[in-house]
């Protein structure tokens, strides 16, 4: 949950992964990952003085969410729908769907608690509030290791600070964030780091926006070859798991570090307990699923109705081989649906966005093909509390708006096909994609846009290609949804500062002076409240300039998976969204390997077992 991590990579709703890198002369074929020390004569950074009187606060006391019948061993299969473009954590390309489970083992100074919400230590063991409202201290743990065996010291950070504003690595997010966000970061000692915030927050929100992940500096030299030279690299982790293995096109492999400096900590214990994650390169959903029925994948995600209602039923289910999971979470929802791209010219007027929005008919895709499974959503970044703005209410398919709207914008005639049209130009837009199994509700709100005379054009794309062309604001219309985060984060999706700009996630292009100014206050804004006011106004100013055209939200998690993979009582936390890797990956879960045996024996001799479905409501939210 560090904010460097999920404020940056893109969760495009598995829908748009990065795909194979074109890139021969650093794709590796098949091979085991070295890591290469490259910094050999390293200098300390200097020490400053540590204040008197500082007040160390620390977090052991908040419940354990893991299980403690968790049983470590066996390999975790797991597919994603095309192959990364980098290993890299940062820089160009390293923020596709795979990039999720590089920086799910990746540990920042604090974390929080997935039900209470509360504080508790990860690298840092405790954490002090300066009297001027903006600088924490953070004592580091003495015992952190990077995977490579090098110790974890205040140097690291130092250096994270200046790679991070390195414009050597390319990478606009980071070098704002450690420009104008984090000012400063300090060494007090060997092991005692302090970081300073622009602006000063509520101390729970202080921690978050000041919660930096480490770089380690012996392993990287930071010079214009960076990007190229570590494009397949696997630089260590404090985390967890190391990639281990990586076979181009086909599979990249986890390994667990049995010995993880933290795995008989208090909030680790029992989590991360398979010895390897393998993740299979399964360019179709429906392909992914053959894969699942025949055991060679552990989980599926199913969040699409179809699956959960029509596919996820057969022998394997009636015979209680495959077990069926809803679970609930209050886990805030983030950006879901359409963001218009203003430098189009037909998007360049309010009016024809406005009758765009009310000619996609999103609610009859939810009630027919959804299953009324998942809700309308209105605005975005909703989930938030007060945070977010409920008066906002999307706009609604209705044909006597859009036509009012269009007929303003001057797109009142219409051709023979019934297709808007202006100045012999038709009102046709292209909608690239990049699942196949989103074709269905894609094909009856382009058939339902036709009726307010608009032409949708459908574009089934290649993974790797829809996302370069998203981020090189080639697109007209950006489908996507993002991961959530601590709080509502606007200004890499809607800031002039990344308008305009390739490998940015300003994919509207919008510049408005006004949605500038309400942004900066609320990024540097130091009353909660005040925020909170701001963040309302925000999406008022989205919702009133029509560049977002929301879709659903969904208040849960769906999986199928093999009666050997196990989770805790409680199945779930609070605020988790997924039960299963890859994003957030709480490793809750374990795999059996007696129940597995069994399993596999019992499918050969037709001996079955009870069906499973289970759903959780416990933090259903009403």
């Amino acid at each position: 949950m560090n904010r460097l991590i999920s404020n940056f990579s893109l969760f495009l709703c598995v829908i748009f992964i990065s795909g194979c890198s074109s890139d021969e002369n650093h794709d590796p074929i098949e091979s085991k990952v070295e890591v290469t020390e490259f910094n050999n004569t390293l200098t300390d950074y200097p020490i400053v003085h540590l204040p008197d009187g500082l007040v160390w606060e620390t977090n052991n006391d908040d419940p354990i969410f893991s299980s403690p019948y968790a049983k470590k061993g066996e390999t975790y299969y797991d597919s994603v729908q095309g192959f990364p473009l980098s290993l890299r954590a940062f820089g160009p390309d390293a923020n596709g769907v795979f990039a999720n489970y590089i920086h799910s083992y990746m540990m920042g100074l604090t974390n929080i608690h997935p039900n209470s919400y509360n504080p508790i230590p990860e690298l840092a063991t405790h954490w002090a509030f300066a009297d001027d409202g903006v600088t924490v201290y953070y004592k580091l743990d003495p015992n952190a290791t990077w995977s490579d065996g090098v110790p974890v010291t205040a140097d690291d950070f130092i250096f994270t600070r200046d790679f991070m504003r390195s414009e050597f690595i390319i990478d606009p997010f980071a070098n704002n964030l450690f420009n104008n966000e984090i000012i400063d970061v300090r060494k007090h000692g060997g092991h005692i780091i302090s970081v300073t915030y622009v602006t000063t927050r509520p101390e729970t929100d202080l921690l978050y926006y000041t919660n930096i992940v480490p770089v380690p500096r012996h392993f990287h030299k930071l010079d214009e070859n960076w990007v190229i030279d570590y494009n397949w690299l696997m630089e260590p982790y404090t985390g967890p798991y190391t990639i281990s293995t990586v076979s181009k096109g086909k599979f990249v492999e986890f390994t667990r570090n049995e010995d993880w400096w933290a795995k008989d900590y208090r909030y680790f214990k029992n989590r991360y307990n398979v010895d390897k994650i393998r993740i299979s390169v399964i360019r179709d959903i429906q392909t992914s699923f053959n894969h699942f029925l025949k055991g060679e994948l552990d989980t599926f995600w199913m969040v699409w109705p179809d699956y959960w209602h029509d596919k996820a039923r057969g022998s394997s289910y009636d015979a209680g081989y495959i077990h069926k999971i809803q679970f609930y979470n209050e886990a805030p929802q983030s950006i879901a649906g359409l963001l218009l791209n203003v430098d189009v010219e037909i998007f360049s007027d309010q009016n024809v966005r406005y009758g765009f929005a009310h000619s996609l008919n999103v609610q009859k895709v939810i009630d027919t093909l959804l299953r009324g499974d998942y809700e309308r959503e209105d605005t975005a970044f909703s989930g938030y509390s007060n945070y977010t703005n409920g008066d906002i209410v999307a706009r609604k398919f209705d044909l006597d708006k859009a036509d009012e709207y269009f007929n303003t914008a001057g797109w009142g005639q219409r051709g023979p096909d019934g297709i808007r049209a202006k100045d012999g130009q038709r009102f046709s837009v292209n909608l690239p994609y990049g699942q196949s199994n989103l074709s269905e509700r894609l094909v009856l709100l382009k058939e339902e846009a036709k009726k307010a005379g608009v032409e949708i054009n459908l574009q089934l794309v290649d993974n790797s290609a829809f996302f370069k062309n998203l981020l090189e604001k080639k697109h007209q219309i950006g489908y996507l949804s993002l991961t959530s985060d601590f709080r509502p984060e606007y200004w890499s999706l809607f800031h002039s500062d990344n308008a305009h700009k390739a490998n940015t996630n300003n994919f509207a292009n919008i510049d408005d002076p006004e949605l500038d100014g309400l942004i900066d206050e609320y990024r540097f804004g130091t009353k909660e409240e005040e925020r909170k006011r701001l963040s309302r106004e925000i999406q008022e100013k989205i919702h009133d300039l029509g560049i977002y055209i929301p879709f659903f939200k969904v208040p849960w998690t769906r999986d199928s998976h093999w009666r050997w993979v196990k989770l805790p009582e409680h199945h779930g936390t609070r605020s988790g969204k997924y039960l299963f890797p890859p994003v957030e990956d709480l490793g809750l879960f374990w795999i059996d390997q007696d129940i597995k045996a069994e399993t596999l024996n019992a499918m050969k001799s037709g001996k079955i077992f009870e069906p499973v479905t289970i759903i959780d409501e416990t933090y259903r939210q009403h």
